[in-house]
């Protein structure tokens, strides 16, 4: 067999897509030699802002930064309360605590994965100050609802989009918005194995509040509006000029990737629809999934069995999350014990995700899809 060796993520591949456009840009980075809040940094965020809707997106240089920056501009206090899905990457959670915020874990919805609307209306008390929705593997949490409930409370939304940057999310009037640009600051990461993904750290955070930006943008620069005049303790992220400049050349292409994605997940799609161990992902009716992961739910199936069984093939399989938030060490000072998420835990238990990028092709998803039957069948 010639088929070329399945990844987790093909990078590579497609960097040798945009190999001319990349290396360009790299080079006029460096031959400008502005490394840091160079011109590609500028022309990326107005770039971004036109596609996404945003009025003001502030690069930084991570997706976990994103999500510190925006409480701290939101002015958390120690003690308020951020109500969060515990089913989702520990940075997620991990900048509540970092802050002295009070986590406080809900369910997600079994079929989408995303935080359930009910599951936060029960877990609001007065000390209640914002939501964080997680738009997961690539689909989108239920907006509307989220922000009706915030609206109602008075409480803050900050949406994590770091897996789901590009997806439209279609409210019940029809009209579409992306995610990241719905609630009151959105976040997002480039992480290289993201649908838009730099060649190292990256991120951004978006809003359309003229106030809330300059104090986002004075946060992600030591505070300051003017060099050296400090007026709010801030930190230091930045998204580098070399980053950008790949990010520019890279989302021009957002589309055309969010596509491919979407048709191998098509095709897995067909080929375990029938299966009555696997669950598909579920798409839902407001969010069109840019499938930054293909996750299985299996029942009655060996889960860490078919990883092994997958990994002896050399395709790549991954956990995502085998341990939610709630149940994490460095949780259990804010009460993880205390928390009852069965949904969570379930999930937990039978998630598996397959091979997701751009260069899939058909002889690389027939292998899998008989390999993952192959197993659970015999």
């Amino acid at each position: 067999m010639n088929m070329r060796p399945i990844q987790m993520v093909d990078l590579k591949q497609q960097y040798v897509k945009i190999k001319k456009e990349v290396d360009s840009a790299i080079q006029e980075v460096i031959d400008n030699a502005a490394f840091i809040q160079g011109k590609a940094v500028s022309d990326f965020a107005t770039a971004l802002s036109a596609y996404t809707g945003s009025k003001h997106v502030i690069p930084c240089a991570n997706g976990t930064d994103a999500l510190q920056i925006a409480m701290m501009a939101l002015d958390l206090q120690p003690g308020d309360e951020v109500i969060t899905p515990s089913f989702t990457y520990v940075a997620t959670t991990e900048v509540v605590a970092l802050l002295r915020l009070k986590p406080v874990f809900v369910e997600v919805d079994p079929k989408t994965f995303c935080i359930d609307p009910a599951a936060i209306e029960k877990a609001i008390t007065p000390r209640t100050r914002a939501i964080v929705p997680v738009h997961l593997y690539g689909q989108a949490a239920p907006m509307e609802e989220i922000m009706d409930i915030a609206a109602r409370h008075k409480l803050y939304v900050i949406e994590d989009n770091a897996q789901a940057i590009g997806s439209d999310y279609t409210f019940s009037d029809g009209r579409t918005q992306k995610t990241g640009s719905i609630g009151t600051i959105g976040t997002t990461s480039f992480f290289p194995s993201k649908n838009l993904g730099c060649y190292g750290d990256g991120g951004a955070i978006f809003t359309d509040d003229d106030t809330l930006a300059s104090r986002l943008k004075m946060i992600a620069n030591h505070g300051q509006s003017r060099r050296y005049y400090h007026d709010l303790v801030g930190c230091n992220s930045r998204l580098d000029s070399i980053q950008a400049a790949v990010l520019n050349v890279k989302l021009k292409s957002l589309d055309a990737y969010i596509a491919a994605r979407r048709s191998a997940a098509d095709f897995y799609d067909a080929a375990f629809s029938a299966h009555p161990k696997i669950t598909t992902p579920y798409r839902a009716s407001y969010s069109h999934h840019v499938f930054h992961q293909y996750t299985l739910v299996l029942e009655g199936v060996d889960r860490n069995g078919l990883n092994e069984y997958l990994a002896g093939k050399n395709i790549p399989s991954m956990i995502y999350y085998p341990v939610p938030a709630h149940r994490q060490k460095m949780f259990a000072a804010f009460g993880g014990g205390d928390w009852s998420l069965p949904v969570t835990d379930w999930l937990t238990e039978r998630v598996i995700s397959l091979p997701m990028h751009t260069e899939l092709d058909k002889e690389q998803l027939q292998y899998i899809t008989a390999s993952v039957k192959e197993y659970i069948d015999k």
